[in-house]
């Protein structure tokens, strides 16, 4: 009879294996930590721009004759700030449009606002460049592709 040779220790292919399957398992766990902080990342920015929508509207609050007096109603991109010091209701929804505005492009990539008016209520809009891709975009179309991430608050004052 022939004896049974004993094998001591591991082939050179087995610690190949296992190599390869411990890489693909650190593959694996470095995307899902990608993943993690760019949804992180996400999650941030939209709380930015609950925050900047919140921060239009307690702008028109504190300005209620302005708002009555149709000083908002159409609020885009970043106007000239009045130079006063005892500014009318016309003058502070300026300055408030330019604060907001200045606010949304330094706080959020690409973040822009807008608020429009229909009768008493209101759309607040802010927009963000939520992948940075360098979309420009302002459709609202939830495609991230082409146009800039929408956050729309509506109200009624």
């Amino acid at each position: 009879m022939d004896a049974i040779k004993q094998q001591n220790g591991f082939s050179l292919l087995e610690v190949l294996v296992s190599v390869l399957v411990l890489a693909i398992g650190l593959l694996g766990i470095a995307a899902l930590q990608l993943n993690m902080i760019r949804h992180n990342h996400s999650a941030q920015l939209r709380a930015v721009a609950v925050a900047q929508a919140g921060n239009m509207l307690d702008r028109m609050r504190a300005n209620y004759k302005g708002v009555q007096a149709g000083f908002y109603n159409n609020i885009s991109g970043i106007p000239n700030a009045p130079n006063c010091t005892s500014c009318t209701n016309s003058q502070i929804a300026a300055r408030d449009a330019n604060e907001w505005n200045h606010a949304n492009a330094v706080l959020l990539p690409s973040g822009q606002g807008s608020v429009a008016s229909h009768g008493n209520r209101f759309l607040i809009t802010v927009r963000w460049d939520n992948n940075r891709t360098g979309v420009t975009g302002t459709n609202c179309s939830g495609d991230p592709e082409v146009d800039l991430t929408c956050l729309t608050m509506e109200v009624q004052l």
